[in-house]
């Protein structure tokens, strides 16, 4: 991974104004993917900020409707809790109200975390279709075109909880783990996985957000206590998408709201 990271940050200035930024950012990268290689793969997570933006895709009232090339889209997810898809908790549900149910997805594009299933298992079962959807050869990683990340205010991204088993993976594609706090198991992506994305953005809006994220971009590096630190992408850059409350400790952004800094390890 590169010693510097470039961090590229546009402030929005409510949560409808950051759900069409990500819209627009989703839309934008299939469309650009499709464009190059033919295909968009394309990883995401759950979250009221990421259904807001599923919700203005869906809607045939927005331009994102028309420009998404649904058919040549292939969807995965970041995480997904240890529960059955039709659970009030699990990632997929919320992704199928707001989202699938309403545009021309066929099943086979859609490749959903098997929650209901051992943890263990499921994080197996979901390698394995990584493996053979991307042809994966020995120690080859899988390379999404765009991989959407939120932070919770431990610092937490995906499932990669402060001071769990995740953390520390490095060989997996993707892992169970146990997160003792919420007495739960959660399956998730690998933080070297995640980092290997042509395009890693994160989403983050909310107050709650603002101390944590200060910390984690501009801080010393301490990723057992804020894992949001191992998203460092191999293309040197990542990409914030925030709402005014959580920018509010960043730096001072330009006229058009946007900002760059760079992170050293």
């Amino acid at each position: 991974m590169p010693k510097k990271l470039r961090v590229e940050y546009c402030v929005k200035p409510d949560a409808a104004a950051l759900a069409l930024a990500a819209a627009e950012e989703f839309t934008r990268t299939a469309e650009k993917s499709v464009a190059t290689r033919g295909r968009a793969r394309i990883a995401i997570s759950g979250g009221s900020t990421p259904k807001a933006a599923f919700g203005l895709l869906a809607d045939p009232n927005h331009p994102w409707r028309a420009r998404m090339p649904w058919e040549k889209l292939d969807l995965f997810w970041v995480d997904e809790r240890c529960v059955p898809p039709d659970h009030p908790e699990s990632n997929y549900r919320m992704t199928n109200e707001a989202l699938l149910s309403h545009v021309p997805l066929k099943p086979e594009q859609v490749h959903r975390m098997e929650g209901e299933l051992n943890p263990e298992a499921a994080a197996a079962r979901y390698e394995s279709l990584l493996r053979n959807t991307f042809r994966l050869e020995g120690a080859e990683s899988p390379r999404f075109d765009l991989v959407a990340l939120g932070m919770g205010p431990d610092g937490h991204t995906a499932s990669l909880f402060p001071h769990t088993e995740a953390v520390h993976e490095m060989a997996r594609l993707v892992t169970a783990n146990f997160v003792p706090k919420l007495n739960m198991w959660r399956i998730t992506l690998t933080w070297p996985v995640i980092n290997q994305a042509s395009t890693v953005f994160f989403l983050i809006g909310g107050a709650d957000k603002a101390g944590v994220l200060k910390e984690v971009m501009m801080g010393p590096n301490d990723p057992e206590r804020l894992p949001s630190q191992l998203i460092w992408p191999s293309s040197g850059i990542l990409t914030l998408i925030l709402d005014q409350a959580a920018a509010a400790l960043l730096p001072a952004t330009d006229g058009e709201g946007c900002g760059v800094f760079e992170r050293e390890r």
